[in-house]
C-alpha cells in the first residue's frame, strides 16, 4: 500500500466566489500547500533546495471537480506519489470535505529543474530516497 500524506486547510472568504463556493483555481493552491508541507515534514525545505539549484515546476495537471467546497469548511487534502522518476514525480491528490466526501481529485506531474537555466535535473539523491521509502 502506498503512503498517503494528509494536510488540512480551512476555506476562507477570500477563497470563494460571490456564491460562497471555492473558486476552482484555489484548489490548486491548496494542493500546492499540501505537497510543500509533505516535503517539509520529510526535512526538505524548498528555500534550501533553491540555494542548491533545485526547483519544482508543475508540468501537467488533470483535475476533476466532483462537488463544491464552501466557505469555512475544513478540508482534508490527501496526497500520494503514484510515479517517481529521476527528474519528475506525479502526485494523486484528493480534497475531501469534513464528512469525507470527495470534492476534487487531481493528478499533478512535477518536474525538477535547475532554476537558473530552467532545464530538467535529477532529483537530489536524499530527496529521492526519502520519497521512495514512502511509496
Amino acid at each position: 500500500m502506498k503512503k498517503t500524506h494528509q494536510f488540512q486547510v480551512r476555506v476562507y472568504y477570500e477563497d470563494t466566489d460571490a456564491g460562497g463556493i471555492v473558486y476552482y483555481a484555489n484548489y490548486l493552491k491548496f494542493m500546492e500547500r499540501a505537497r510543500t508541507e509533505w516535503l517539509r515534514e520529510l526535512g526538505h525545505e524548498q528555500d534550501k533546495m533553491l540555494e542548491q539549484s533545485v526547483a519544482f515546476v508543475v508540468k501537467r495537471v488533470e483535475m476533476h471537480n466532483h462537488a463544491p467546497a464552501r466557505f469555512n469548511q475544513l478540508l482534508s487534502i490527501e496526497s500520494q506519489i503514484v510515479e517517481l522518476k529521476g527528474a519528475s514525480l506525479t502526485f494523486r491528490q484528493e480534497i475531501k470535505d469534513p464528512q469525507g466526501h470527495k470534492l476534487v481529485t487531481a493528478d499533478v506531474k512535477i518536474a525538477c529543474v535547475d532554476p537558473v537555466v530552467m532545464k530538467p535535473r535529477k532529483l537530489p539523491a536524499t530527496l529521492l530516497g526519502d520519497l521512495s521509502s514512502g511509496i
